[in-house]
């Protein structure tokens, strides 16, 4: 069974850590299927790590290790015995992408799916621009897809500019090395199907057409999501048109009674 929306279904944001795994695969799949022998698309892992002194990421394969029982805590000097404490350090959290890379490891392209952990708070958001500028001062193209409602957005693009009537729930933008200073921006209304984009390569190289729908559907079907209750409304807010076009949306599928 499909999803009742004809593009992003807002409902899967409250199962979006599952989701995400999921596209984050499917996309690698459709990429490689698409890609010259001598390219090959990988899942990177880094590792955020939540510091107000300096936020950024740190790769999983450079001695990462957990510290069970840790403290650099400066102990108060007192006559009076205290407990042992146990310092439990959190772990830092994971965040994945894919990269498009050369034989020789040089890396051609980035291709981010967006979570509300890049989006919300000063200190997640901070840690996405820093890897966001990482990868356009090393002339890597970006292609970053905003699936999600909640949080502010990060994308590469000047939003704050464009007019109301222009901005959609869900955004992607492409942003190559050949033309760093201009942004392509792919909007997404709510009632229409997720757009084909392109995923650039190197100068001179055809782009590779990634259709998000069949991915998000495939999703959809994979996850079992049809058993989705839709009687209450979807755990992200809408604009108060696109909310009414929901309700009637899920009434003409069945979905709400």
């Amino acid at each position: 069974m499909k999803s009742p929306f004809p593009g992003m279904d807002p409902y899967l944001e409250a199962r979006w850590p599952e989701v995400h795994a999921s596209l984050i695969v499917y996309a690698r799949n459709r990429i490689n299927a698409q890609l010259p022998d001598d390219l090959q698309a990988n899942i990177e892992e880094n590792l955020r790590v939540l510091s107000d002194e300096n936020p950024g990421n740190v790769r999983p394969d450079i001695n990462v290790r957990e510290d069970e029982f840790v403290s650099d805590a400066v102990r108060p000097v007192s006559t009076a015995t205290i407990a042992e404490p146990l310092i439990l350090r959190r772990p830092p959290i994971p965040g994945r992408h894919i990269e498009i890379t050369s034989r020789d490891g040089r890396v051609i392209t980035a291709i981010e799916i967006l979570s509300p952990w890049n989006k919300i708070g000063n200190r997640a958001q901070a840690i996405y621009l820093h890897k966001q500028i990482d990868f356009l001062a090393a002339d890597i193209n970006l292609v970053e897809i905003d699936l999600v409602r909640q949080g502010d957005p990060v994308v590469n693009a000047p939003l704050n500019d464009l007019p109301d009537d222009v901005l959609t729930p869900y955004m992607i933008c492409v942003t190559r090395n050949t033309m760093p200073n201009d942004v392509e921006l792919y909007r997404a209304p709510i009632n229409r199907p997720l757009p084909n984009i392109p995923v650039p390569l190197r100068p001179g190289e055809a782009d590779v057409v990634l259709e998000l729908q069949p991915m998000l559907d495939d999703c959809y079907r994979d996850g079992r999501y049809h058993r989705i209750s839709y009687q209450q409304d979807p755990p992200v807010s809408f604009s108060e048109k696109d909310a009414a076009w929901i309700d009637q949306r899920l009434r003409e599928t069945g979905r709400r009674v």
